[in-house]
Order: C-alpha cells, then sequence, then structure tokens
C-alpha cells in the first residue's frame, strides 16, 4: 500500500529491522518487539483516518497484568486452549503458551499486529496461531476454553462490543479473564476482581509508569 507516493514497508522486515527487543518490564521472562523513540513506527502504522493505531508496539498495562498473572498461576491455562482477543503484541497469547496452553490463538484486527505476534512468538520459542480477524460480532468460537483480553476499554463503543461478546462466550461455557487498569469504560459492575499486580504501561502515553492493574472474570449474567 502507499500514502503520498511512498510504499509501505513489509511488517516483519520493519519491525526487525527497527524495533529492538527488550524484556517486558516486571515480565522478564517474555521479550518483545518494543517500539522506541527512534523507531520510526509511522513508516509502518501510516497517517491516514483509516490505519489502526500501533498498539502492537508497546505492552500495554492491561496485557501486561494478565501475562504476569498466568505465568505466577499456570494452572489457569495448562491443557486448556486459549484464544487472547485484541492480542496487539502477542504478550498474553505468549504467557498462555508459556504456562502451558494447549493451543493458543491470538486475534487482532490490524495486520501489522499479525506480523509482531508471529515474531514475537518465534522469539520466546511458542507456537501461536495469530489470526486478523474482527470477531466480536460473530458467535462465540469453537474449541475453546478461555478467552483472555488485555485492555480492550479504552473506548466506549468498543466496550460495550466487546463485553457483548464475552458475556456470549460466558453463556457458552467458555471461562473469560479480563486484564484491565480500571480505565475509563471497564465495566465494574460486571466484574468480579481476582488479583492485582502492579505493572509498567507503556500504550496510554505515560512513558512506561508503574500502574496498579488488575484480572477480572465476568462476575456473572448480570
Amino acid at each position: 500500500m502507499k500514502r503520498s507516493g511512498i510504499p509501505r514497508p513489509d511488517p516483519a522486515a520493519f519491525i526487525q529491522a527497527n524495533l529492538p527487543i527488550s524484556p517486558v518490564p516486571a515480565i522478564s521472562e517474555i521479550l518483545l518487539y518494543m517500539a522506541g523513540p527512534a523507531s520510526g513506527l509511522w513508516r509502518l502504522a501510516g497517517r491516514g483516518e483509516t490505519d489502526p493505531p500501533p498498539y502492537w508496539a508497546y505492552p500495554w498495562a492491561g496485557g501486561a497484568v494478565l501475562a504476569r498473572h498466568l505465568l505466577d498461576r499456570p494452572e489457569v491455562v495448562a491443557g486448556r486452549r486459549v484464544l487472547d482477543l485484541g492480542a496487539g503484541s502477542g504478550l498474553v497469547a505468549i504467557a498462555a503458551a508459556k504456562a502451558g496452553a494447549a493451543t493458543v490463538t491470538a486475534v487482532d484486527v490490524d495486520a501489522n499486529a499479525i506480523a509482531a505476534i508471529g515474531l514475537n512468538a518465534a522469539i520466546n520459542g511458542v507456537k501461536i496461531v495469530a489470526v486478523a480477524a474482527d470477531i466480536i460480532e460473530a458467535p462465540p468460537p469453537e474449541e475453546t476454553d478461555l478467552v483472555v483480553v488485555g485492555d480492550l476499554f479504552y473506548d466506549p463503543a468498543l466496550a460495550l462490543r466487546v463485553m457483548d461478546f464475552l458475556q456470549r462466550c460466558q453463556a457458552s461455557g467458555i471461562e473469560v479473564l479480563i486484564g484491565d487498569p480500571e480505565r475509563a469504560y471497564l465495566p465494574q459492575g460486571h466484574l468480579r476482581r481476582i488479583a492485582t499486580h502492579a505493572v509498567a504501561d507503556f500504550g496510554a502515553s505515560t512513558g512506561g509508569k508503574v500502574v496498579p492493574a488488575g484480572v477480572f472474570s465476568l462476575a456473572g449474567d448480570g
């Protein structure tokens, strides 16, 4: 794709050339390609209204707290079929795979995120199926035991769509876990807090500030 006559670079090649590999703060078991000040990320992400923001290039607090929780409590995912919704960098999916999940599928609407997930899975030595799709209007995913959701409640319209999807997943017998630093549109009245961890948040213009973030399950039918 071109914008202003400039061809977009290949996502995987760009990520490997411009994003350094670093351990995730407070989750040193996991390495990620992460953007820095000199990454020139706009050349890959684009600047058009339809270009998705490069959420995949940074570890957000919601994903970080879920990853920490799964690594600390591998029994949550061991032997289970896990789907990471809005997977971004693949941080949570990688943690699930490292914790012993039977299968891990990472879903994101951004094709650049899918490229990043593949690269991040490789440097961490895990196998993840990465899918570029918007599935939240679709029926609950088949062959899934657990849906994990890191930091998808930053926008009011998206939050409503995500919550509706997660409640349909729960109704079909799929467990749901959410990681979030209590952003504005987190529906806390529908959730039960399971754990809290202090994690760095690079995805909300906080520059990596450490924030408390929670791991939540759905509270029930209400």
